[in-house]
């Protein structure tokens, strides 16, 4: 008996401890709870004045200013062939020769028929003067004259359709024909772009149409070459609104003196439509609940939610153009568990802003 009346005293005092460790737990935690809040740990920026650009991003192609498929006017034996792919040539260079030999003495007759419809006409004047012959016969031998001299130019310009010259100054494509190769008239033989400068055609949205004008800054880039940017400016804008698009058709000269360009060539072009000094704050600063967008600013230790309004976007970065000054401390780490009022602890690190991977990407 006594053993089940010290296993009921044990149980009793194990009972008691248990219950005043938990009331100690329980006022310990009243008294922290009461007690001041914890400060959060945050890093803050001070807003930077930048060169900001208003821009509008577009899908573009590359033309060559001047492009040409050079093609045979007459069919005829390739003579002679001054074809590198890729070379530059002069205007008026001579590409290719077919055979002309029965073009020259074509026009050697002409000419010959040509001087003697001359001498006729020459003497007939001379018989005229003495009334020898006709006024009639006069002038059916100066329309022989004018009749042999237009079979001449005809003669001229067969021969010259023998040969083909470079319209313009450029660069040669490639080709395929040989020398003694029999070319049919329409054949076409090379092209010849010009390629210092290339135009970049690209459309702007409706919306943008009255901001836009000519002499604006454009850049480019291409997949071809990362990280690189290729500038120009407009110099063209369509006269009309595409219908189905809603877009204004614009071009714009690119600066191409290095020859790496290629018409044909896919670029993303971005217009800028105007240029000022803004306040800018990094990206991850910004809180956005539904339309709102919002800050939180450290003020003599505490948090301040600020509402603001946002305008361009860079890498990384955003404009912010009302809501803010340029002494403000924005909480770039550590905002999304901050309410108006909380304590704040500042951080000093460089790491509180991480890289971003399009920096490599970000206009100058």
């Amino acid at each position: 008996m006594w053993k089940q009346w010290l296993i009921a005293v044990v149980l009793v005092a194990v009972a008691a401890a248990g219950a005043g460790i938990y009331l100690n737990l329980e006022s310990g935690d009243s008294s922290q709870s009461g007690g001041e809040a914890q400060a959060s740990a945050v890093n803050v920026v001070t807003p930077d004045r930048q060169r900001v650009r208003d821009t509008v991003g577009a899908v573009a192609n590359l033309r060559a200013l001047n492009s040409v498929e050079l093609t045979t006017e007459v069919s005829g034996r390739v003579m002679e062939l001054n074809l590198q792919p890729g070379a530059a040539v002069a205007q008026g260079a001579v590409l290719l020769r077919l055979d002309d030999r029965q073009a020259r003495a074509d026009l050697a007759v002409i000419e010959a028929q040509l001087a003697d419809a001359r001498r006729q006409y020459e003497r007939a004047q001379r018989l005229r003067a003495n009334n020898s012959i006709s006024q009639s016969q006069v002038d059916e031998l100066r329309t022989a004259v004018d009749v042999a001299t237009a079979q001449r130019e005809a003669a001229r310009v067969r021969l010259q359709n023998h040969r083909i010259e470079a319209p313009f100054s450029g660069v040669v494509g490639l080709s395929d024909i040989s020398v003694g190769a029999f070319l049919q008239a329409g054949t076409t033989i090379t092209t010849l772009d010009t390629n210092d400068q290339m135009e970049l055609n690209f459309a702007v949205p409706e919306r943008f149409i009255g901001q836009v004008r000519i002499g604006q800054r454009v850049r480019a880039t291409s997949p071809a070459f990362p990280g690189e940017t290729f500038e120009g400016e407009l110099v063209e804008l369509a006269t009309r609104i595409n219908e189905l698009s809603r877009t204004l058709s614009v071009r714009a000269l690119i600066d191409n003196s290095e020859g790496r360009l290629r018409p044909g060539q896919f670029m993303s072009a971005s217009l800028t439509l105007q240029e000022r000094e803004g306040l800018v704050i990094p990206e991850q600063a910004v809180m956005i609940r539904g339309d709102q967008k919002y800050v939180f600013v450290a003020e003599d230790g505490a948090a301040r939610r600020v509402s603001v309004r946002t305008g361009s976007r860079m890498p990384g970065m955003v404009e912010v153009v009302e809501g803010l000054s340029d002494d403000d401390q924005v909480v770039v780490t550590g905002q999304d568990r901050l309410s108006t009022g909380d304590r704040l602890r500042l951080l000093e690190s460089d790491l509180a802003i991480p890289d971003n991977r399009f920096i490599s990407s970000r206009e100058s």
